[in-house]
């Protein structure tokens, strides 16, 4: 009795901690209180650009205003993380604390991505909206242009890209003549083949967060339809299938807590 009263309980396993780049705007928030509340990255970090009051558990945040707008001059003392998820949506203007936080634009992304890995993150997921309709099909599998090729040149032991359709954005004014026709079509507005409509973004920030847990060594690209099948369905099955399943995927990463989705 006394033995067993005395025998220690073996030591939980660390779990990675977490730097968010981004987290402004609907799908920015969406995903990163999806990765709060997983509980699998601890803490998680969100960069912003003015002291900022925060009241999750396991959310901290880290003002990077003192240093500049050039992550090429951040400081590159110490650890801060060993995942990191990089977004671009701009904060929305009526909200006044995602105003506060930092969002990288895409030519800052090889700078930022070298300074993570100099902070030690080794797992990055680059969330790359894109207009679907206007994106040549060679290009939905591979790398889409330099800033993206010089980032798979850092040695991060694993590099997501995930591209999204992002709704169609406004032209410029119509003349008069132009606005009847428009309206005249109006119908066909309507025709949007599926492919090229927004998903929403707590389905986003689902993927997201099966895409970290489950992705091998190495550089992978979840095209557009392999991003829509694991939001219309379950994302760990369908990234398990591509992947060769989250047991092979765990066992190689080895840090991740098998916790189910919180939503």
């Amino acid at each position: 009795m006394l033995e067993a009263h005395g025998r220690r309980l073996p030591a939980a396993a660390a779990r990675p901690r977490l730097l968010v780049a981004g987290a402004g705007g609907v799908l920015g928030g969406e995903v990163t209180r999806r990765l709060i509340g997983a509980g699998a990255w601890q803490p998680v970090t969100v960069l912003t650009r003015e002291p900022l009051q925060v009241a999750l558990k396991g959310m901290r945040t880290l003002d990077v205003a003192p240093w500049g707008d050039a992550p090429s001059a951040w400081p590159v003392g110490e650890s801060l993380a060993d995942v990191a998820v990089v977004m671009f949506e701009p904060p929305r203007p009526y909200h006044q604390r995602e105003r506060a936080l930092w969002t990288p634009t895409p030519a800052q992304l090889p700078a930022l991505a070298h300074w993570l890995y100099a902070v030690g993150v080794r797992e990055l997921a680059v969330l790359m909206p894109h207009a679907a309709g206007r994106l040549p099909e060679a290009l939905k599998h591979g790398l889409a242009d330099l800033n993206e090729a010089e980032v798979a040149q850092i040695d991060f032991s694993s590099l997501l890209w995930l591209r999204t359709a992002e709704a169609p954005r406004r032209g410029p004014p119509l003349s008069p003549p132009q606005r009847l026709a428009a309206w005249m079509l109006g119908i066909f507005k309507y025709m949007v083949p599926d492919a090229q409509r927004p998903l929403r973004a707590e389905r986003l920030a689902a993927v997201t967060e099966a895409a970290l847990r489950l992705a091998p060594r190495g550089v992978h690209v979840v095209a557009p339809e392999l991003l829509r099948a694991a939001a219309q369905g379950d994302a760990r099955q369908v990234l398990g299938a591509v992947w060769g399943g989250a047991e092979r995927a765990s066992a190689e990463r080895g840090t991740m807590p098998a916790t189910p989705p919180t939503s």
